[in-house]
Order: structure tokens, then C-alpha cells, then sequence
């Protein structure tokens, strides 16, 4: 599922610039009241309560990454399990497994490795690796039966099922974000902070430029990392490091077929 403000540039200067206005406000609220930095305590308590926000979103965040990246090597797994598993069936009915074995496995690299996992491309490739899956199940299974060895068709059953098991896991996995109102609440928390902020400059003359925009920066660049860690497929931190686990199984299993 693709985010809410896609594009993160875009996401990152309205934050960025909404911070600076909020602080101009809160600096210019406090000089026409004539404040005296409004109260600590509670000026204290919005910031903490934004600091635990930000604290909890990264880990999260950071966890489902890495989540996801271990997918990727049980998938990587599975895949070379069940094509070794083929072993145990007839000679005549392996290369046409293995040829759909490969193909499959190039239906999942391509379902992933796009801009988004709901681009035309992407949902086509996933269409195409369920057909697979379905065509793959019923030769593989038919030519256990023919061996007339139960052991032989609960070793390849097994082994196709955590193969095809794995690909819901991933699509839950990377369906999994936190509500799209936890976004708009660092967005609100992130302004009410820098509003309060301005607020309680009123000792100033001027507003200190460079420090608010180091502030609006550090804060900016904190969510964007967050937002980047939780859709791993569009932004700079990626999980396609890991795909190259399952590109070495089907180089492995092309050069094996050779």
C-alpha cells in the first residue's frame, strides 16, 4: 500500500517550511501578548509527548524493516528447498518443473522490485506467479503420486507449501503500517512544538534564524528516516540489498539446469 504524501520530497518540504512558520507565529503570538515564554511544564510536556511519538514510530519502524528483510532470506530459502526437493520426482517430469521454477521465482523478484507494489507491472507479475503456484502445485504433486512413495509426496507437498506460504507473509508484511492518523499526528505535534517554541522566544529581539532552521531541519530530516525506514521499496533505505539473495538462487538454480 503506498503512503499518503508519495512523493517525499514534497512530504518533507511542507514539513520543513511548516515548522518555520509555526515558530514565526508562536514568536510573533508572544511578542503582541507580551509573554513571558509561556509555562515550562507544559511546553515541556507537548515536546516529551513528540519525543516519545518519534522514539516509538523509528523503532517501529526500524523493526519492520528489518522485519522484512528476513522475509526476503526465508523466501530465498524456501525457494531453494523446494527446487531441490524436485529431485525426488521422476526424471522425465523435472525439467519442465524446474523451467516453472525459475520463471516463478522471476515473478517474485519483479513483483517487488518497482516503485510500488501496486504499479500495473508489479500486480501483473503477482498475477502471473499465482498462476504458477497453482500450475507448479498440481505437476509437482501429480509426479509425487506417480512414484507411488508417500514420503516422497510429503517431502515435496511440504516444501511447496512454505514456498508458496511465504509470498501472503510478505504481502502482509509489507501491507503493515502503522495508521495513516500517526502521520498527521507527527505532522500536528511536529507544529504545535515549533509554534510553542516561537512562543517562548518573546526574550528575543529577533528570532534566531539559524537555530530554528537547524531545529526545523533535525526535526525534518528525523521523520523523513522514519517515513523512509517504513516504505523501504520507494525512498533511499531500501530492502533491495536482500533481493540479491533471491537473484543468487536463480542464478543457482539456471546454472544447476544447464
Amino acid at each position: 500500500m503506498n503512503p499518503p504524501f508519495l512523493n517525499p520530497w514534497l512530504y518533507s518540504a511542507v514539513l520543513f517550511i511548516g515548522l518555520i512558520l509555526c515558530v514565526f507565529v508562536g514568536f510573533k503570538l508572544g511578542k503582541r501578548s507580551q509573554a513571558d515564554g509561556g509555562s515550562g511544564a507544559l511546553n515541556g510536556a507537548v515536546f516529551g509527548l513528540l519525543g516519545l511519538l518519534l522514539a516509538f514510530s523509528f523503532s517501529g519502524a526500524a523493526e519492520r524493516f528489518e522485519h522484512r528483510r528476513d522475509l526476503i532470506t526465508e523466501e530465498a530459502n524456501a525457494v531453494g528447498t523446494a527446487y531441490l526437493r524436485l529431485d525426488l520426482l521422476p526424471a522425465a517430469r523435472q525439467m519442465a518443473l524446474r523451467k516453472k521454477m525459475q520463471q516463478y521465482l522471476q515473478t517474485r523478484l519483479e513483483t517487488y522490485q518497482r516503485s510500488g507494489t501496486n504499479t500495473p507491472a508489479a500486480l501483473d507479475a503477482y498475477q502471473r506467479s499465482v498462476q504458477l503456484q497453482q500450475q507448479i502445485w498440481t505437476e509437482a504433486t501429480q509426479a509425487a503420486q506417480h512414484t507411488g512413495n508417500t514420503a516422497t509426496l510429503s517431502l515435496v507437498s511440504r516444501a511447496l507449501n512454505a514456498m508458496f506460504d511465504i509470498t501472503t507473509t510478505r504481502i502482509a508484511a509489507t501491507r503493515n503500517h502503522p495508521p495513516k492518523v500517526i502521520d498527521f499526528l507527527l505532522f500536528a505535534l511536529s507544529w504545535i512544538s515549533a509554534l510553542l517554541a516561537g512562543y517562548g522566544m518573546t526574550d528575543h529581539k529577533r528570532i534566531p534564524w539559524l537555530q530554528v532552521i537547524i531545529f526545523s531541519a533535525a526535526l525534518t530530516i528525523t521523520i523523513f528516516v522514519i517515513r523512509d525506514l517504513e516504505y523501504p521499496r520507494l525512498g533511499f533505505i531500501r530492502v533491495d540489498s536482500s533481493d540479491r539473495l533471491l537473484v543468487e538462487t536463480l542464478q543457482g538454480m539456471q546454472t544447476s539446469g544447464t
